[in-house]
């Protein structure tokens, strides 16, 4: 789902909040009737997976949300009926203003809800029935999300393909021409964004000379552009309009039908952890800390013993089969150790299956020249080191396995930033440093998201993204799409 789930933070926090809806002007756009008849079509899909969730779990279950004991006609239209309003209620409709990994954690809520729904009616209208649902209520659970959770990518990869061939995307336009407008244009240009940006107006805090969009005006031909041009979305620029032009904009495009969303510059910030508060008579954002208190620690420690276990008793078939390639095809020792920084800068041995050749560190130097990474970070993508059986192993991520040892004894967790060398640890900067206040994790926002040539800053700002954002969620979120990301190598593992 960021890249949609995940956990892309370029897509998953919003680069703008929504502070004014269509107005009342009748009628809708047409990308927002090309949504609404998604939005119908997604709706059908989750009803049958959520039945077909019911139906694998037990299938003795379905009788009791169908007839109730009060005939089949009722059932069958109180139940959908339902389902649909808890996950209308959850806003899971909006596809336009919702972040994929915001509808991930929106759908384990709406799911739940809907499975103790059904399990409180089927007490209260099909007793004879109840216990076969309450007996597979946590499978009912797991499979609605799964179901759920399926259907609605094929969704996203239908919209994604929809908005790449222009057909589902809003004409934009965006107010100010600052530095914070750039960025503004330059997330909006993104091939899946669902927004074209088409212009831009000016405004009191002058032009930003690599803004690479026409002049069409100033504020106070805002109305008539929106009118005239068939502008279906205004995004706004927030430190390039002062506080009175703001109020103006939003009066003069009040009954426009147009969608105004207000930069918020906190793109690296999740929406779920901002409130719109009021203070006197001026409106503020309000961001919700999520540094790891000492009960989140703790389960996000017992999340990790309880999975990791779990996964490591699974995977023993595979550390049998990969142990033996390793031995039989090159000299040297089975598992490869070496220094990694961890939590709160403490060193420790991370283990992982050997992919080179024996000495591959002493050949550091021959290859250097390749290096195809910025910053302390190295990266050759065809590294003559690499056994043949290694590169097996890090196509499939096979050799990071053995790291699930680090996660046991508690130096890593399943989820978190990519564990640095002491050599790339020496060369940060004081903000670096941040990345460094969780456990280092197998997998996380980096390997997850898309493909490609990435700065360190960057690379760096995800992680950063990820302690700022943590929750359960989104680690299940993360871990989810790292199936995905190894098989189609879409990630950079």
């Amino acid at each position: 789902m960021v890249d949609s789930i995940l956990a892309d933070p370029h897509q998953a926090a919003p680069t703008a909040a929504l502070v004014a809806l269509p107005g009342t002007r009748r009628g809708r756009t047409p990308i927002a009737l090309r949504y609404r008849r998604i939005a119908w079509g997604v709706g059908a899909s989750d009803l049958l997976a959520f039945l077909a969730a019911l139906g694998a779990a037990r299938p003795g279950a379905l009788p009791a949300v169908s007839i109730w004991g009060m005939g089949i006609g009722i059932g069958f239209l109180l139940a959908p009926a339902l389902w649909l309003v808890v996950f209308a209620s959850f806003s899971l409709y909006a596809f336009p203003r919702m972040a994929p990994a915001e509808e991930f954690r929106r759908v384990i809520g709406a799911s739940s809800v809907n499975v103790l729904v059904t399990l409180f009616l089927g007490m209260l209208l099909a007793r004879d029935h109840v216990v076969v649902l309450r007996g597979s209520f946590a499978v009912a659970l797991l499979l609605s999300v799964l179901f759920v959770l399926g259907e609605r990518m094929a969704w996203h990869k239908v919209m994604g393909r929809l908005r790449r061939q222009g057909s589902l995307v809003y004409r934009t336009l965006v107010v100010g021409a600052n530095s914070e407008a750039a960025r503004l244009v330059a997330a909006l240009g993104a091939d899946d964004s669902g927004y074209r940006p088409v212009g831009f107006v000016r405004t009191a805090a002058g032009a930003w000379p690599a803004l690479d969009l026409p002049d069409l005006g100033s504020i106070g031909d805002l109305p008539k552009l929106v009118r005239d041009s068939g502008i279906e979305s205004v995004f706004v620029a927030a430190s390039a309009v002062e506080p009175d032009a703001m109020q103006g904009i939003l009066r003069s495009l009040r009954r426009s039908g147009v969608e105004v969303r207000v930069s918020a510059n906190m793109s690296e910030i999740m929406a779920r952890r901002l409130l719109v508060n009021p203070v006197g008579n001026q409106m503020v954002l309000s961001v919700r800390p999520v540094r790891l208190s000492g009960p989140q620690a703790a389960a996000k420690r017992c999340f990790d013993l309880v999975v990791g276990g779990m996964l490591l008793v699974l995977s023993l078939p595979l550390w049998a089969v990969a142990a033996l390639a390793v031995k039989l095809t090159s000299q040297g020792p089975v598992l490869f150790r070496q220094e990694r920084i961890g939590r709160e800068g403490r060193s420790f041995e991370v283990f992982k299956f050997r992919t080179m050749v024996r000495d591959a560190e002493s050949m550091l130097a021959a290859v250097s020249g390749r290096n195809e990474a910025s910053g302390p970070l190295f990266k050759v993508q065809d590294d003559p080191r690499v056994t043949r059986v290694g590169r097996i192993l890090r196509r499939f991520g096979v050799d990071e396995v053995p790291q699930l040892l680090n996660v046991m004894v508690g130096d890593m967790s399943l989820v978190g930033p990519r564990p640095p060398l002491p050599t790339e640890v020496d060369s940060y900067e004081d903000w670096h440093l941040e990345r460094l206040e969780v456990r280092p994790g197998i997998t996380g926002p980096w390997q997850v998201g898309r493909r490609g040539v990435w700065s360190f800053d960057d690379y760096l700002r995800l992680d950063l993204y990820y302690v700022e954002n943590w929750s359960i969620a989104y680690d299940v979120f993360i871990l989810l799409k790292t199936i995905p990301a190894v098989f189609t190598r879409r990630g950079n593992f």
